[in-house]
């Protein structure tokens, strides 16, 4: 096998990806995002929200029937939010890299369609769901040929007309090496046949962290000014012919 064959560096992201879980799962107590944590309830209400309104705006929003899809659902993801807006556990799918995070989403959802895997290579047809969902998941991929092989597999499985949610932080961690901050240059880049709206939302976590859970009030009205936004929101759909 040559140095430039793609199972190689697909292999090498996937390998580094499995060792950061776990370091994570070693080195960051699971409390910092639980979600009795103020910063995490005010984090997650405004995304939701906001994801809500944008779908809805784009004529996207999903009903019961709709198949949805969440790459990288982790122990739960969008998929409980999901279940939250009406649809049914037989309406989901998902894929995930971690097989203990994916034991523990099918443990809640077992009637859902929950697959270990890698997104590279999406186990489902062709133009098959209304909702894909990747949240925090791009920014965990640092090859940008990996990257790209997700990218147009989670095209490949939107049904024409239906939507990529995308979710994830826009700036780069100086703490942690082992994830890169995508830009809406780089969305665009990632996703050019599909056409919607990119958002700056989300509080700066260590802002929301620190104020969220003495001041609610000036927390939302600091999450007003965009400087402070640290994360995109989008609703990107693919055409229908």
């Amino acid at each position: 096998m040559s140095a430039s064959d793609p199972a190689d560096f697909v292999a090498a992201e996937r390998k580094r990806v499995r060792l950061e879980y776990q370091r994570r799962a070693r080195e960051v107590s699971a409390d910092l995002y639980a979600p009795w944590q103020p910063s995490s309830r005010f984090m997650l209400e405004n995304r939701n929200r906001t994801a809500a309104r944008l779908l809805h705006d784009s004529g996207v929003f999903p009903r019961a029937g709709a198949q949805c899809l969440e790459v990288g659902y982790g122990t739960v993801g969008w998929l409980s939010e999901l279940i939250g807006w009406g649809l049914t556990e037989s309406d989901l799918h998902g894929i995930e890299l971690d097989p203990a995070r994916a034991r523990k989403a099918r443990e809640i959802l077992p009637a859902a369609d929950l697959r270990t895997g890698d997104a590279v290579e999406l186990p489902w047809d062709n133009n098959i769901f209304h909702l894909a969902v990747a949240s925090t998941l791009f920014t965990s991929v640092l090859d940008d040929k990996v990257r790209r092989l997700m990218a147009d597999e989670i095209v490949r499985v939107l049904a024409p007309g239906g939507a990529l949610l995308w979710y994830d932080f826009a700036y780069d961690n100086p703490r942690n090496p082992n994830v890169r901050g995508i830009r809406r240059a780089e969305i665009r880049r990632l996703f050019p046949t599909l056409q919607g709206t990119i958002r700056k939302i989300t509080l700066a976590p260590p802002l929301a962290r620190l104020i969220a859970p003495r001041w609610w009030t000036l927390a939302t009205f600091l999450e007003a000014f965009p400087p402070l936004r640290t994360h995109l929101i989008a609703v990107l759909i693919k055409a229908r012919s």
